[in-house]
């Protein structure tokens, strides 16, 4: 006997928001549906936020070998999302060694809209497989706030970079409204991790990150992230070269050292000696107006503290967005 329903049209793992501005300027949902393994949730937003939030979920916390997302969002005029997750993205070991886990996201952000997708890290287990590619097409006028970045794994479970292969790519491109006009490839930043085909004679994949127990990229574009792009910028500018020397007396650096010091270069002395103690590595550059900041640490706090203090010095992408779009860089 034929169901009398209609055949359902959903695919697993697929997912979609639209982000709108209401008429009394709040940034709400359109929409947002979700099929399993997928699951977004939104909680009540408010005009104070700055930003309407959603967290970005999988059912059973992580990503199941085979698994394959698929979310589009699209932010339209004037809109602000944020997106945020509740804890590390875990993606779990198949049963099968060839057997890939993959996320696709896709992201249309409008003019006067903008994105702030600072997620958790992820988490590979030992011999997960995964593979995940972000494309961002942006107007001129719209902004974006993307942090990636992965572990090193589960480090109770003795978990040292034990994965099978990881794959990141992001893709930030300048779109048009002209008919005639082509989409503008700007950054395109790919990572593999990869510890199995490996050239003969190189170093494992754990030697070859250098003790360092989590890397990542911070990505800014647009207006709403300009100021926070000339910080990055100059506090890298500002950053001991390698080899520096100082070529002051003892008298000439006790003098200086007693020179009362403004609120940001006595954050900054501080940072700097973390970034030496718990060996912090991070570099910043523009690509064609994107400003793309890479770092690593030897630790995940160490990493998740520094990140967010840099992004809660600078302030903007709070004033912007609303305190809960850095919720996981507290």
């Amino acid at each position: 006997m034929e169901s009398p329903f209609p055949k359902s049209t959903s695919i697993p793992g697929e997912g979609r928001i639209v982000a709108k501005l209401t008429p009394n300027n709040v940034s709400a949902l359109e929409s947002m549906t979700y099929q399993y393994p997928l699951k977004l949730i939104s909680p009540a937003s408010a005009a104070e936020q700055g930003s309407v939030l959603v967290f970005l979920l999988s059912y059973g916390g992580g990503i199941v070998g085979g698994d394959q997302i698929n979310l589009s969002i699209d932010v339209q005029p004037r809109a602000r999302l944020s997106i945020v997750t509740q804890g590390h993205t875990k993606i779990f070991r198949p049963t099968k060694p060839d057997t890939v886990s993959r996320q696709n996201l896709k992201v249309e952000i409008k003019d006067g809209a903008a994105l702030c997708l600072v997620p958790d890290p992820v988490q590979p287990f030992e011999g997960s497989v995964y593979e995940q590619i972000q494309t961002f097409k942006l107007t001129d006028d719209a902004s974006l706030c993307l942090l990636d970045w992965v572990t090193q794994g589960r480090v109770a479970l003795g978990e040292n970079w034990s994965l099978n292969r990881w794959v990141g790519r992001n893709e930030v491109w300048s779109i048009s409204d002209a008919k005639m006009s082509k989409d503008r490839l700007l950054v395109r930043d790919n990572i593999i991790l990869d510890s199995k085909n490996r050239p003969a004679g190189s170093p494992s994949l754990r030697e070859s990150m250098y003790g360092q127990a989590i890397m990542g990229t911070l990505i800014l574009r647009g207006p709403m992230t300009e100021s926070m792009g000339d910080f990055f910028l100059a506090e890298f500018a500002a950053l001991p070269r390698l080899g520096a020397r100082d070529f002051r007396s003892a008298e000439a650096r006790e003098k200086d050292e007693a020179t009362p010091r403004s609120p940001l270069e006595s954050w900054r002395a501080r940072r700097l000696e973390e970034e030496r103690e718990k060996q912090i590595l991070w570099s910043a550059a523009n690509v064609r107006g994107c400003i793309v900041v890479k770092f690593g640490a030897a630790t995940v706090e160490a990493a998740r503290n520094w990140i967010g203090s840099m992004l809660y010095q600078e302030g903007s992408i709070e004033r912007h967005f609303g305190e809960q779009a850095l919720m996981c860089v507290r």
